[in-house]
């Protein structure tokens, strides 16, 4: 199953959470009778009873609106109460990443001997996987989403298809190509124009399983084997700025529709300057 419809299959189920434990709370009223006081006392009721925190409050809302939405296409109420409710604001967290020296550690860590258990080809592949990601910044289903017709070894250049299914291309610099070229020459799965990145089976890569396999490589590297794909996202988009990339080129490469989604990326490496200077200025 691929990512966008886990994604779906995960908020249904959460919207069906949320609309369920309201219905228990708001028993022996209609959807019709209730009032936006009803649900500021929900609010509360997650809030400063239960503790929620402000993301999985903002979930539980958003389900309740999108029903409302839905009664009110089929004239089934009469107004939202919900659509005019203040919900906590999230506190925006600036996404972590890893430094320069723990990517070569990371990348590293699948020919190391406590790896070497893999077969050699899967070494390669494990290789080329984590070459890719931070090469190129690709989320983990444009990755897993390449065919070796999109490839091109001597450009290095690959084409990826985005969200909204928005085609761009991408650029792999010379340690994803080696890795890419040394994975194609001992696979003994067919490389022809089918996906790259493939199982002992001969079957497409799961999201889950590069989870895994990054979870293990991270526990081999010393690292923190809690980081998620995105985090070679991050590291990209991080280390392209910190060297002088332009804002809008980092952009274009993430595949980002809206600049300001980029520009979370240099108040980080703002942020990283700072600590530098605090650190080392005599005066600081």
């Amino acid at each position: 199953m691929g990512e966008q419809k886990l994604q779906s299959r995960y908020t249904l189920r959460n919207y069906q959470q949320a609309l369920a434990e309201f219905s228990e709370e708001a028993k022996g009223h209609s959807w019709d009778d209730l009032q936006l006081e009803d649900f500021r006392k929900h609010l509360y009721t997650l809030s400063a009873t239960r503790r929620l925190s402000p993301a999985t409050i903002r979930l539980r809302f958003s389900a309740l609106r999108a029903f409302y939405r839905f009664l009110l296409r089929r004239q089934l109420v009469k107004e939202n109460p919900v659509a005019h409710l203040h919900l906590p604001k999230l506190h925006k967290k600036l996404p972590f990443f890893l430094s320069q020296e723990q990517v070569s550690l990371l990348m590293d860590a699948p020919r190391t001997a406590t790896a070497k258990e893999q077969k050699p080809w899967v070494i390669e592949r494990d290789v080329a996987i984590l070459e890719t990601l931070y090469s190129t910044g690709a989320r983990i289903s444009e990755l897993l989403a390449m065919r070796w017709n999109d490839l091109d070894l001597r450009t290095g250049r690959v084409r990826v298809m985005g969200k909204g299914k928005k085609e761009r291309e991408v650029f792999l610099g010379e340690s994803a190509l080696r890795a890419l070229q040394s994975y194609r020459d001992t696979a003994p799965v067919e490389c022809g124009t089918g996906t790259i990145f493939r199982n002992q089976r001969e079957g497409t890569l799961t999201p889950r399983a590069v989870q895994m396999l990054l979870k293990k490589y991270l526990r081999v590297a010393g690292l923190d084997r809690h980081l998620s794909p995105h985090k070679l996202r991050h590291s990209f988009a991080t280390h392209m700025l910190d060297r002088g990339a332009d804002l809008r080129a980092v952009q274009e490469m993430l595949g980002h529709a809206h600049l300001e989604t980029t520009q979370i990326y240099t108040r980080m490496t703002t942020e990283h300057l700072r600590r530098s200077y605090q650190k080392s200025h005599p005066r600081a």
